[in-house]
């Protein structure tokens, strides 16, 4: 059976910076321990970088510059900003999986979303989170069931879903349906309850699981940001971190094969042996012998939401 090198990215964005990110992105994968890996993931929303001011200041409470920033600096799909990622990918010769901030070509709203690249640094794909949760709603849109894909690749089955997603039971199913090798977790999820949600979805699926968050120092914030002094409200717990990291990789029993990593930049690396999962999964398959598909339906509308609507008046008085 097939086996894989992967590379898990624990990293700092330059917030708000896509130019600046990208450059970073660049750097990274072309070092040696990443170009040495099969597979590639960035955490979530990486380009260019989590809207911190969500959960630093109340709703609607001064966030215009902030908020006008990420409408900036995100990534229209495609863009010169993702042939850059692509050519990164082609350079390094990986799969490349990354999280980043997009927005339709017209209009304002943000997307979170991940981008799959093939080593020949073509977009294979891209997924956009189906709901935004808590104070992200403020910032995210909700993607629709057309992005729900997995990717076929010289390893097997590559797809996943972005942060709380995993704790969606029918999202994973439908995932688990496609035949999933390797899910990808981007997140921002912190603490050992999240490891434990990576372990369990391992153990559920019986595939390898990648979770990747990012990692940021309160000094990293850019001096020159605009309101730096209200963009992060300061964890008394934690006072140096935004983003403390939280990188786990999961065999398809549970067992963790590297991490968690936290407070540091990092890069995980795991060899992985795709044998495993089909091992694994002859005393427990989530869409085979144990699915009772007599019992049990799943309906999914893969039917892409439309961006514009088109209007047909005449308008009513009533």
């Amino acid at each position: 059976m097939a086996t894989l090198t992967v590379a898990a990215v624990q990293a700092a964005y330059v917030l708000m910076d896509r130019a600046a990110t990208l450059a970073k992105v660049e750097a990274l994968l072309a070092s040696p321990e990443v170009r040495a890996a099969d597979l590639v993931v960035f955490p979530e929303a990486f380009v260019p970088g989590t809207p911190i001011w969500i959960d630093g200041v109340p709703i609607w409470d001064g966030d215009e510059k902030w908020f006008e920033l990420l409408a900036d600096q995100a990534v229209v799909v495609p863009s010169d900003a993702t042939r850059r990622m692509g050519a990164a990918a082609k350079e390094a010769g990986v799969y490349l999986v990354i999280g980043i901030d997009e927005r339709e070509p017209t209009g304002s709203t943000i997307y979170n979303t991940v981008l799959y690249f093939a080593p020949d640094g073509s977009l294979m794909g891209k997924h956009r989170k189906l709901m935004p949760t808590g104070s992200e709603r403020t910032v995210w849109g909700m993607g629709d069931g057309s992005t729900l894909d997995t990717y076929p690749t010289s390893f097997g089955r590559l797809g996943g879903l972005i942060c709380w997603e995993n704790y969606m039971p029918l999202a994973r199913f439908y995932l688990y349906s496609q035949g999933v090798d390797v899910w990808v977790a981007p997140t921002l999820a912190q603490g050992d309850g999240w490891v434990a949600t990576m372990r369990h979805i391992a153990r559920e699926g019986r595939c390898f699981v990648i979770g990747v968050n990012p990692c940021v120092r309160v000094d990293q914030i850019p001096e020159d940001f605009p309101d730096r002094d209200r963009v992060w409200r300061v964890d008394a717990d934690d006072p140096e971190w935004v983003e403390p990291g939280n990188t786990v990789i999961v065999g398809p029993n549970g067992e963790v094969l590297a991490g968690p990593s936290r407070h540091e930049e990092a890069v995980l690396v795991a060899e992985l042996d795709l044998g495993k999962v089909k091992s694994a999964r002859r005393m427990f398959d989530p869409v085979g012998h144990y699915h009772r598909p007599d019992v049990f339906r799943l309906a999914v509308d893969t039917a892409p939401r439309p961006v514009v609507t088109t209007f047909s008046g005449p308008f009513s008085d009533g």
